[in-house]
């Protein structure tokens, strides 16, 4: 029968039996004869039979199965969170099955339809950046199909969640620049629709006003999380008749087209313009300079992510969020030689 996989139909043709003997045999039955049980199990050994996950997991109405889709999966941020939530969908039996958005929201839709088609027992999501309708999320709320969301997120009581301290965290770079000298201090926002940008955005304004900066909507630029678009803000930025002397980006993508705007202007960093990032890429330590950025316990992130999974699997729906905190690691990027 060749390498494919050995089905308990395959089984019970050889044997010229019904399916449901088979599986019987297999379960020690009683109502199967010993000898029957013995020339089954046989077989099964001889011709390598396991049984198939799926099938049984339908038979049961469960697939142990968790469907998962993120922006990408390229950088670390999204697949340390996926290996987080893998290590608690594992104790747990169950294992996760991913797609990615691809920062599109069509196909962000096709890939939850897809997923439910597979049989997946409930979602995980984290919003693609062009996500700016929440219909699709409201129909899986009706139909009571087990989600959670992170980091990007809507629906905040209908929902639960998991996501960083933004507010608080951005707050924290606008202080740090504060403190290494910096007064005029840009920020590269995301799309407006975003949770984390919106968030931000409020830690940005936040932290100005505890440093007793003067607001200024200059300052502030928006892009549309690529690199490309990253540079194009900076390069406005940098042509203010009054430009910032410190800007940082709503994730590291976005902080490296700052950098590079700023580079291919032929200033430096961090002496003329210092730059923070968040999320803290991989990249941020082999760029240069290194660049500061806020971490996050992403592991930890997806583990939490995972038991309020199957909080909400096990007892049903409860509005809850949780709110992780980040740590801003220092590097040169920020650090400005001060007389």
């Amino acid at each position: 029968m060749g390498s494919r996989h050995i089905s308990l139909k395959d089984l019970a043709r050889e044997l010229n039996i019904s399916i449901s003997t088979v599986s019987r045999a297999l379960k020690d039955h009683p109502d199967i004869s010993r000898e029957m049980k013995e020339k089954v199990k046989k077989l099964a050994i001889e011709r390598n039979y396991t049984p198939n996950p799926l099938a049984m997991g339908l038979l049961k109405q469960e697939t142990r199965m968790i469907g998962i889709v993120v922006p990408d999966l390229v950088t670390h941020f999204y697949a340390s969170i996926i290996s987080g939530i893998e290590s608690v969908a594992k104790e747990n039996g169950y294992f996760a099955v991913i797609a990615s958005s691809n920062e599109n929201i069509i196909k962000e839709k096709e890939s939850i339809d897809n997923l439910l088609k597979a049989r997946v027992e409930g979602l995980i999501v984290c919003m693609s950046r062009e996500t700016n309708t929440t219909d699709h999320f409201e129909k899986l709320v009706s139909r009571d199909i087990p989600l959670v969301m992170f980091d990007r997120v809507c629906l905040g009581n209908k929902i639960p969640a998991v996501i960083a301290d933004n507010a608080d965290a951005s707050q924290k770079i606008v202080e740090h620049f504060y403190a290494k000298g910096y007064r005029r201090i840009a920020y590269v926002s995301g799309p407006e629709n975003l949770s984390i940008s919106k968030e931000r955005m409020n830690g940005y304004w936040a932290g100005i006003k505890a440093c007793g900066l003067t607001p200024d909507e200059n300052l502030v630029e928006n892009c549309d999380l690529t690199f490309e678009s990253a540079k194009t803000a900076m390069n406005r930025l940098l042509q203010l008749p009054n430009p910032p002397d410190a800007a940082y980006g709503i994730n590291d993508t976005v902080a490296f087209g700052l950098m590079k705007a700023i580079k291919e202007a032929g200033l430096k960093i961090p002496d003329d313009i210092g730059v923070v990032g968040f999320t803290d890429e991989f990249h941020s330590v082999v760029v240069t300079p290194a660049l500061t950025s806020v971490t996050h316990p992403t592991f930890e992130m997806g583990q939490q992510i995972a038991q309020l999974f199957f909080k909400r699997l096990t007892t049903g729906f409860q509005a809850e969020t949780l709110i992780v905190k980040t740590q801003l690691v220092e590097r040169e990027s920020s650090n400005k030689s001060q007389s």
